[in-house]
């Protein structure tokens, strides 16, 4: 009888989750992990992850929708109530405020009793994908870089089990990048990261700070090409880790990833049919044992449709269970070592990684090149999009096989779960007293420390730590940041002039042309991002689009208020209007430009909303005065600048 095979054992399961307030999120993890999983994701809310607290003007409509509100030390310690830290494995998807929500976290697993060295986990701490593609940033680059290795010797120094900080390719991908640029925008962020800390840290401890270095990355649907860009991490950055560095030890160049399966391609037409893309996504980073993933976490079904329910959570973790503990997958070595197609293509796309690699290091590394890396997104998504218009590829149920019948997932719900507008009041009355019930001596004491150090240049982890036991804020924690470092606008990567891709678009531009006669000037279209969602990439392609059908657009990137939006209306005479919003805060931000357009006297001026918006929202809007509404199955940028023109058309406005 021969002796069964030794099985590997199963990655971490992870479900990426947060919602409305830490009390509510306390009890979906502690039902998340009785149903089988084995670490948390923590989904923070946009207020908290870019410093402000949840009584900013900039907050308004943004507290509890992506995520879950942390504003200080009780907020976390109700985050956490009951879970014991000293044995739990954590990710905090948190960036510009990674070390103060590790400060907090610090502070908590104090509290329960456990030692800093005790503590497992992962904080995210990537500015540099914010600035490409995420735009969750406070400070510029710089200045966020040299926290990025605070928080890192802090934990070589006194959290030795803690990976501080997550390279995140994930969102480069859902920007639009290649797997060419993927790669290389990656580890030029590992590489910018590791030499900004190898001069802090003994010669002789840098390979062990060098195997605490993780990566967060994406899956799409090309499985095969997906994998063989896991494979090619794997070997490129145990040559980075080798040549650049001279990390002998094998065990500190491994490429230790964790992934979160594509959202991009999540589908809101016959959007049943992603639970088949997330499972094939899955396969990616699990088939092949020399790059398999050391975490997964998956999206759900719905989430192109809002925020998933508990049970669509649910669902997709028992995929990842059955693939672990149903097949026998753990139980055999690579499948593909010595695969000739395999071989070939990852040998391909680390040549193209190399290339661009040696591209960036010649600009100075990736802090330096972050415009360029910008623009070469924007370009990449303009390319994507393109493809998907002109059929080149096939996305099923949006623009192949497009009929289909209703799905019965589709509850009275919506399918969603949505945010009670009511927690954001709730939330800032339990921030108001916790204000009042503070030591207001011993926090201004602990903000003029945490300034100092800042201003010193030195470790802000300490002074983080003691701000977070004195009360202070996340709002405070950040204000301390901006005034020290100042704030930054990343690049949009839209440049003013017309790019290469106008191929078709000749009707469209007769269309402007002619309409733009009629108005005695280019039509004007303004494009605005009110509030804090980072995501940019729709609004980036509409701008892209627009500016090549010859509109004279402007757009001024992320993190607007609705008065400054307003003013950009009336200042440049705004033909058209348009906002982008996919954090699930439209209707409030909608309402407020809408008021203050009609307060203007721009009330005369179309309005068109993009974004992630359940259609009973999109009925409302019409009905409050909003001219369009378009949500992801409207893929069609031709068709939506057609629409732009015909609104801006004195003649049709004449006509009605």
């Amino acid at each position: 009888m021969t002796d069964a095979p030794k099985k590997d054992k199963p990655w971490l399961f992870r479900t990426y989750s947060g919602h409305s307030t830490a009390a509510a999120s306390n009890a979906l993890y502690r039902t998340n992990l009785k149903k089988g999983q084995t670490g948390l994701s923590v989904a923070f809310d946009l207020p908290t992850q870019t410093g402000y607290d949840s009584d900013h003007v900039l907050a308004r409509g943004e507290v509890g929708k992506v995520g879950v509100p942390i504003s200080h030390l009780g907020d976390m310690r109700t985050l956490f109530d009951q879970i014991p830290l000293a044995e739990m494995n954590t990710s905090m998807t948190i960036n510009a405020t990674a070390p103060w929500l590790l400060a907090l976290y610090i502070a908590v697993a104090e509290e329960q009793g456990a030692s800093a060295e005790q503590l497992q986990g992962t904080v995210q701490n990537d500015l540099i994908k914010e600035y490409l593609s995420r735009g969750t940033y406070i400070c510029p680059p710089q200045p966020s870089l040299k926290m990025i290795a605070d928080v890192a010797e802090y934990c070589y120094r006194n959290v030795p089990k803690w990976n501080p900080m997550n390279v995140c390719s994930y969102h480069l991908q859902e920007a639009g990048a290649t797997p060419e640029q993927e790669l290389a925008y990656a580890l030029a962020t590992g590489i910018a990261v590791l030499d900004e800390l190898r001069p802090r840290v003994p010669a002789e401890d840098f390979p062990t700070v060098v195997g605490r270095i993780s990566f967060f990355v994406n899956a799409g649907i090309r499985f095969v090409t997906e994998m063989c860009k896991m494979r090619a991490f794997v070997d490129l950055w145990d040559e980075i880790c080798r040549e650049r560095y001279g990390v002998e030890e094998e065990k500190f160049r491994r490429f230790r990833y964790g992934v979160q399966v594509n959202s991009l391609g999540l589908t809101e037409q016959q959007p049943e049919n992603n639970v088949y893309r997330i499972l094939i996504e899955m396969l990616a980073v699990t088939l092949s044992k020399k790059a398999r993933a050391r975490a997964v976490q998956l999206p759900a079904w719905n989430e192109a449709l809002g925020l998933p329910r508990p049970w669509d959570q649910q669902w997709s973790l028992r995929m990842q269970q059955i693939m672990a503990y149903e097949t026998d997958l753990l139980e055999f070595d690579d499948l593909f070592d010595g695969n000739p197609a395999v071989d070939r293509k990852v040998e391909a796309l680390k040549d193209g990684a190399r290339a661009e690699l040696a591209n960036l290091d010649s600009m100075g590394g990736a802090v330096k090149a972050i415009e360029y890396m910008k623009s070469r997104l924007v370009e990449s998504n303009a390319d994507r999009v393109n493809r998907i218009e002109r059929e080149e590829t096939i996305v099923v149920g949006v623009n192949r096989w497009t009929e289909a019948e209703p799905s019965p997932l589709m509850g009275s719900d919506g399918g969603i779960m949505t945010v009670d507008p009511a927690v954001e009041a709730d939330q800032i009355a339990r921030l108001d007293a916790w204000r009042s019930e503070r030591d207001e001596a011993a926090v201004s004491a602990a903000l003029a420390a945490l300034r100092d150090a800042a201003e010193k240049g030195e470790n802000v982890m300490p002074a983080s730590i003691a701000a977070a036991k004195a009360g202070v804020t996340t709002g405070e924690w950040a204000a301390q940041m901006r005034s020290v470092h100042g704030e930054y606008r990343g690049p949009t990567g839209v440049a003013a002039g017309q790019s290469n891709k106008t191929e078709g678009l000749d009707d469209i531009r007769d269309a402007v042309d002619a309409v733009s006669d009629r108005l005695g000037r280019r039509l004007k279209f303004v494009i605005g991002k009110p509030g804090l969602d980072g995501h940019s990439n729709g609004a980036e392609q509409i701008a892209f689009r627009a500016r090549d059908c010859g509109m004279d657009i402007s757009y001024e990137g992320i993190r607007l208020t609705p008065e400054e939006i307003v003013t950009a209306a009336q200042e440049q005479n705004a033909h058209v209007v348009g906002l982008s919003i996919l954090s699930g805060s439209h209707m409030p931000l909608v309402e407020d430009v809408l008021t203050r357009m009609r307060e203007a006297g721009l009330g005369h001026i179309p309005v068109i909303v993009g974004g992630i918006i359940p259609e009973v929202d999109a009925q409302k809007m019409l009905t409050m005065g909003v001219a369009r509404v378009y949500t992801p199955k409207d893929f069609e940028l031709n068709s939506i600048m057609l629409d732009v023109v015909a609104l801006a058309d004195p003649k049709a406005v004449a006509a009605e």
